[in-house]
């Protein structure tokens, strides 16, 4: 499940977890987004699915205001460990740049459809419902908002 997070890394130069071993927030699912200083500024949205951390890069920051839609750009899964990551990672690596946490907690699962999945936030800066909305012709491509 991992295969195209660890290709992309050399765990001997960067200090990103190589390992999926995490230990629980509390009963809920795990939810973070990481605020990441790569390339061009973004936000990574984490959600635990299925042993791992399904993602996203949104490319501005996520806000607590019902409607305001955010672009959100599907990555590859990564071990449940990422999600409270924080740390430089050396230039000349995949992602090169500083990562810290923008905001943690759980999140409940309300509905999932191949276009659409809703979610519960129980985060510090984001909280209520959220959907994730696929664009169509682009399956990466997914809208992020509060409902």
């Amino acid at each position: 499940m991992l295969e195209e997070y660890k290709s992309k890394r050399d765990f001997s130069k960067t200090p990103e977890p190589s390992d999926n071993q995490s230990q629980k927030l509390s009963n809920g699912l795990i939810y973070s987004i990481q605020e990441h200083h790569a390339s061009h500024l973004h936000y990574d949205l984490r959600l635990e699915n299925n042993g791992v951390l399904k993602s996203w890069a949104i490319t501005k920051i996520p806000i607590n205001k019902q409607g305001t839609k955010r672009l959100a750009i599907q990555t590859e899964d990564h071990p449940l460990s990422y999600y409270n990551f924080e740390g430089n990672i050396p230039e000349g690596e995949y992602g090169a740049g500083i990562v810290k946490i923008w905001d943690i907690g759980t999140y409940k699962l309300k509905e999932q459809k191949p276009m659409l999945i809703k979610i519960e936030i129980a985060g510090k800066m984001l909280i209520g419902t959220f959907i994730l909305l696929r664009i169509k012709n682009n399956p990466k491509n997914w809208l992020f908002f509060k409902m």
